[in-house]
Order: C-alpha cells, then sequence, then structure tokens
C-alpha cells in the first residue's frame, strides 16, 4: 500500500534514504545565507510558519525557536512519522500529511512560507501555487529554493542527470507566476569522505554520481542555488 497521498511528486532522494538526506541537511549552507536572505525580505518572528514538503522536519526546530507557529505538510506518510518524532517536544510545531495543493489550514493564515528543493520543475505546480496564494495573509512573503542548473558542477550534473530539464522554462513559468529570484551562493561541507559520496550517488544517476564523486576532492561541494520569492 502506497506510503504517500496520490498527487504527490515523488521525491527518491528523501523518500528512498532519508537517512542519507539527514547527512545532506546537515552539511548544506553551514553559513546560513538562505536563511539570512530570507528573513531580510520577510522575518518570521513571530509569525505563522508554512513548511512545504517538510520531510523528516529537519529544518523545523530552528523556524520555531522564534516564529510563533510552525505547520509543516509532508505527503509522505514515513517521513511525517520521523519529523513528528522529531518536533514532540516543540510544543508551538504540529506537522500534517498532506501535499501542497491541498493544505490542511485555513485562509490568509500564514504569514511564511518556505518550500525547499521541492518545486524545481515549474511548470506543473500551478494547483499548489494557488492553494499557496489561498493561505497567505496579505503581507506575507514565500520562499521556494532550488539548485541554479545553469552554474558550476552542481548544475552540470544535475542536468546530466536529467537531461529534459530547461532551466529557461522553469524560469519564464516562475516569472509569469509573479515571483523573483536571486542567486544564493551555498555550499556543503561534509565531515566525512563517505558520507559526500554517499549523498552524491542519491543526488545523481549512477555515471554521474561516479563523474561528481573523481571531480570532487575534499570534503566540499560548491552548492549554487536560488531562492525565489513573492509577497502577498
Amino acid at each position: 500500500m502506497p506510503r504517500f497521498l496520490r498527487g504527490s511528486i515523488p521525491s527518491p532522494n528523501i523518500w528512498n534514504t532519508p537517512q542519507i538526506y539527514e547527512l545532506e541537511n546537515r552539511a548544506v549552507d553551514p553559513e546560513g545565507h538562505a536563511e539570512a536572505a530570507m528573513s531580510a525580505i520577510r522575518s518570521w518572528t513571530g509569525a505563522t510558519v508554512l513548511d512545504i514538503g517538510c520531510g523528516t522536519g529537519y529544518h523545523l526546530p530552528a523556524l520555531a525557536s522564534t516564529a510563533a507557529r510552525v505547520i509543516g505538510v509532508e505527503p509522505h506518510e514515513d517521513l511525517v512519522l520521523l519529523a513528528r518524532r522529531r518536533c514532540r517536544a516543540l510544543r508551538n510545531v504540529e506537522i500534517h500529511t498532506a501535499t501542497a495543493q491541498a493544505i490542511p489550514l485555513p485562509g490568509a493564515s500564514v504569514d511564511v512560507a518556505v518550500a525547499r528543493w521541492a518545486y524545481f520543475f515549474g511548470p506543473g505546480c500551478e494547483p499548489g501555487l494557488a492553494e499557496l496564494s489561498r493561505v497567505m495573509r496579505r503581507g506575507g512573503a514565500a520562499f521556494v529554493i532550488d539548485i541554479d542548473t545553469t552554474r558550476g558542477a552542481f548544475g552540470r550534473w544535475f542536468g546530466q542527470s536529467i537531461p529534459a530539464y530547461s532551466a529557461r522554462s522553469v524560469e519564464n513559468f516562475w516569472s509569469r507566476q509573479g515571483w523573483q529570484t536571486d542567486k544564493l551562493d551555498l555550499r556543503m561541507s561534509f565531515e566525512r569522505r563517505a558520507d559526500l559520496e554517499a549523498v552524491l550517488r542519491i543526488e545523481f544517476t549512477p555515471a554521474v554520481a561516479d563523474l561528481a564523486i573523481a571531480e570532487t576532492p575534499g570534503l566540499e561541494i560548491a552548492y549554487p542555488n536560488l531562492l525565489r520569492w513573492k509577497r502577498f
């Protein structure tokens, strides 16, 4: 029996290997550039925050440290259980098994929404973005963090793994939807070489992962991203 809701788009890296994806979460952006860029546009201190596609809830405790209320939505039931376990001591956090296109919240109830690596493909996401518009309060802001496939080795590896991906069509999609885009120069930093290699193997096809490992000395990977955002 499926352990995820109908209408969700599979995310093989975290769905199939959440323990390795946890290593990736720990490695990404040790300086906190993404959080700083988002909070400069719209702070979530004292706000109601929605994390769309929250996975195992990795980012929920940090959000909850300053937000008044944090809601995670995730379509994969096993990940929801892990997220609830992670956040069980946090009284201002709630986690729902739900999809982006059916968020279990009333209209105009969210100040800040964040989706990390959940909207790569743009076209087809219209139902989720319509639902996002429904739940956002006036004066709020939504953020989508995606890989920048036009820059660096990581972008090249992504393109080699998913050759049908069109960065131009995706960018045009977001522009038509009224979103703005800023570049983020992030990095991944690992404690062990084995962890770096394991992460590359869940992100790319086997042949591309072998190439990426061969091209990556040491314990760090440049990780260019895009911050897409919209005010409501």
